[in-house]
């Protein structure tokens, strides 16, 4: 009777643990607990990009990459991002693909200006 109940508190551990790291993951991700705003760019380059990529400042996820597009008329890629709306990205920022350390993933990474004019909703950024 005694070997049942140290396997089921063993398994309560093995649980507890189990539920434990889902919750760091969840929080890790911020799970979708922000609120987002949309924005173009107008890039010359998105090798390697997909949908859903992450967008970074300082290596911090802001945003995610919500479609890819082609300029008719310039045949240049125009990204949609899906930035958070309570980190300011000024319109004089930059923009760039890195490449993730541990899984390699490119990503886009912003250089923050310093205008203090911040993107507004649907505007078109054309980053230096």
């Amino acid at each position: 009777m005694q070997n049942n109940t140290v396997e089921t508190l063993i398994a309560a551990a093995v649980i507890a643990v189990a539920v434990g790291f889902f919750l760091f993951a969840y929080n890790s991700t911020h799970g979708g607990s922000y609120n987002t705003y949309e924005v173009k760019a107008a890039l010359g380059n998105v090798d390697g990009i997909v949908t859903g990529a992450d967008v970074r400042l300082h290596g911090i996820k802001v945003g995610s990459v919500s479609g890819i597009d082609l300029d008719p008329k310039t045949y240049k890629p125009v990204v949609h991002l899906a930035l958070r709306d309570d980190i300011p990205i000024t319109d004089d920022s930059s923009i760039r693909i890195a490449s993730g350390i541990l899984n390699g993933n490119p990503y886009f990474s912003i250089q923050p200006g310093h205008s203090g004019k911040k993107l507004a909703a649907g505007a078109f950024w054309k980053p230096r």
